[in-house]
């Protein structure tokens, strides 16, 4: 899909809004809304917003990750592994 065929102006979207949610939703379309000129919002289907939003989380969670690394703050797993049998055995 071409950028330029994304983009629509908020009279379009006012004109022609159930025909465009129709095609946003059964294509997982994009489309960028312009007000003025100037693009303002943008549209698109939930099951592709969820899709980035997750994809965000894991990436943050990526950066963070590396973050910890960088700066010390981890583990070796052997070694969480045998905090947390020392934990269940003094629960006992």
């Amino acid at each position: 899909m071409r950028l330029s065929d994304s983009i629509k102006s908020i009279s379009y979207l006012k004109a022609h809004a159930s025909e465009l949610l129709r095609e946003i939703s059964d294509e997982h379309k994009t489309l960028i809304i312009t007000q003025n000129g100037e693009a303002k919002v943008i549209v698109q289907d939930l099951e592709s917003y969820e899709q980035t939003q997750e994809s965000l989380a894991l990436l943050k969670m990526l950066a963070q990750s590396s973050k910890s690394k960088r700066e010390g703050n981890y583990k070796i797993t052997k070694q969480s592994f045998r905090n947390i049998r020392s934990r269940i055995k003094n629960l006992k």
